[in-house]
């Protein structure tokens, strides 16, 4: 039977709610909640409730869904024990989950991480002192992390994350973009120089950053940062023969995956490379490797019907030296994309030597031949392969000043056209498959892709801002980017599993903005905060059970 007691603390009178009961023949208190002092008693049965003194709201559902993912994972414990430190403060692991989170949720400088840290209910699952987060004790832990223990560490992450998420990887793909750092174009950097860049941007540093990831939901297995400056194929050379060796303790004896690659990382050195490694391998080729493909007669070509409006010519031939299978795939909607594109391009040079022209006529001071030579070539040269050799372009060098004149070969164009636009040249080492799997093989090279665009937007999981520019701290940052792409895929996937079709950003968007409520009440109301969600709609509810995310308790 509950009874009502009064205490005095300190001078004044308390009251409590208590019951006692007998367990083991001994009296034990079951029972005690505090009900304030005599006039808060009198002001509650009176229906006088206390007044909040200020409400907090955070951000409850994405940093909690994320959590789940990072336990099962076992973040922390991973890079605690790839990282030891013996600092008393949060550990290293600690230090790059929330750096992860952060990355996903709000990507921006370290320096506002306890701003963001205070604006989610992390503290549920990380309770941190607001002295553990500025800036410089987030950079400390960084220096534990070297290019060796990133290695082991990332290796042990993926054998635990394939096992534990029963990750389907018998076909995986590589690929490699650049990223552009926001560093001063004098800062010394070999990870991020200037130079030959995929995009053109020979005026931005950039760092390359190349990815093995699964076809089951884009998982990154590996990646490896490297300089940006370079070809790919021999920056695919130096980098696969790491992931080889990495990916050999991942393989531990199971049957051998098979490797998409696109064709700038296809030469003779990087096909000996994955001829030698675990790995089969689909890729394709460039047009100038076999050309004579390109003339295959259309009447070779056979309807692949497991691929809507694709046309197929399969074959062998020899390609550095060893006998592959190779299929000529071409698609109508890819022909008409790159015959528009080439045409634009054409319209795009005849704008160019049309303006060129114009200011010969109206220049006092015509140029000389060399230098009209040298503009012409330039505008020329912008305009791709096939347009350059439809091109003729005659300067003449008269009496007073050169002119010249151009003519482009539009029957040449198409005919050239007709001959390579809507192809593909595919090239594999496995000889067992049908040509509709060698097709749907090549095809997951989009995976990588569009792992690479979550990496470039701004709104979510973004490499940007990065204001890192030592070697050091920049592959550590590359760490933490990959980390943040792998939790957001694995929570995506654990959705899609339990049968919900969304996108990304919108299941990021959906569960960012189930947020949570705090009434925090005066100290002297000696009231407990009443926390509480805002409301959700029935698919954000079903975001919180699929996962089994409890409902906030006060602290």
């Amino acid at each position: 039977m509950a009874t009502i007691t009064k205490r005095k603390v300190h001078g004044h009178i308390y009251y409590y709610l208590v019951a006692s009961k007998r367990i083991d023949g001994q009296p034990r208190l079951v029972l005690q909640k505090y009900l304030g002092r005599a006039e808060e008693v009198v002001a509650k049965l009176e229906g006088k409730a206390p007044v909040p003194q200020r409400v907090v709201v955070r951000e409850y559902g994405a940093s909690r869904a994320l959590m789940a993912m990072a336990r099962r994972l076992r973040l922390v414990e991973h890079i605690d024990a790839g990282a030891p430190t013996r600092d008393a403060g949060l550990s290293v692991g600690t230090y790059i989950l929330l750096a992860v989170l952060h990355r996903i949720l709000a990507p921006c400088s370290k320096a506002k991480l306890a701003e963001w840290y205070h604006s989610t209910a992390l503290y549920h699952d990380l309770p941190v002192r607001d002295a553990d987060l500025t800036s410089q004790r987030f950079w400390d832990p960084m220096g534990y992390l070297t290019p060796e223990r990133i290695c082991a560490i990332e290796t042990a992450l993926t054998e635990h994350m394939v096992k534990e998420f029963a990750l389907e990887w018998s076909t995986v793909v590589y690929d490699a973009t650049n990223l552009y750092p926001w560093i001063d174009t004098h800062t010394p950097s070999e990870l991020a120089p200037r130079g030959h860049q995929k995009q053109h941007r020979t005026d931005l540093k950039a760092i390359g950053l190349a990815l093995l990831v699964t076809t089951d939901f884009n998982i990154p297995l590996l990646h490896a940062v490297y300089p940006g400056s370079g070809e790919d194929s021999q920056e695919f050379q130096s980098i696969t023969e790491d992931l080889v060796a990495r990916y050999e303790r991942l393989r531990n004896g199971c049957e051998r995956a098979t490797l998409v690659c696109d064709k700038e990382n296809h030469a003779e050195t990087n096909e000996a490379t994955v001829d030698a490694s675990p790995f089969h391998f689909v890729g394709s080729l460039q047009a100038h490797q076999l050309p004579e493909l390109f003339d295959a007669p259309a009447k070779d070509f056979v309807p692949v019907p497991e691929h809507s409006g694709l046309t197929a010519y399969r074959t062998t031939r020899k390609v550095f030296g060893t006998e592959r299978t190779i299929v000529v795939t071409y698609n109508e909607a890819l022909y008409l994309g790159q015959c528009q594109g080439e045409l634009v391009r054409l319209r795009k040079l005849q704008q160019r030597l049309q303006a060129i022209h114009q200011e010969l006529e109206k220049a006092e001071r015509r140029p000389s031949v060399a230098t009209l030579r040298q503009r012409v070539a330039r505008a020329v040269a912008q305009a791709g392969p096939p347009i350059r050799q439809c091109v003729t372009t005659q300067i003449v060098a008269d009496d007073k000043a050169p002119t010249f004149t151009y003519t482009i070969d539009h029957e040449a164009l198409y005919r050239w056209g007709e001959q390579h636009w809507g192809k593909t040249i595919l090239v594999t080492d496995r000889d067992d498959w049908s040509t509709a799997e060698i097709i749907a093989a090549y095809r997951d090279a989009s995976h990588v892709e569009s792992t690479f665009r979550d990496l470039k937007q701004p709104c979510w999981i973004g490499w940007q801002p990065q204001f890192h520019w030592t070697d050091d701290k920049i592959r550590v940052h590359g760490l933490i980017c990959v980390l943040a792409v792998t939790l957001s895929h694995l929570l995506h996937r654990e959705y899609a599993r339990a049968g919900l079709e969304i996108s990304l950003p919108r299941l990021l968007e959906q569960l960012a903005t189930i947020q949570e409520v705090a009434w925090v009440y005066p100290s002297s109301d000696h009231q407990e905060p009443q926390i509480s969600l805002t409301d959700r709609t029935p698919q954000q509810q079903q975001l919180l059970d699929l996962l089994a995310i409890p409902m906030p308790m006060a602290q």
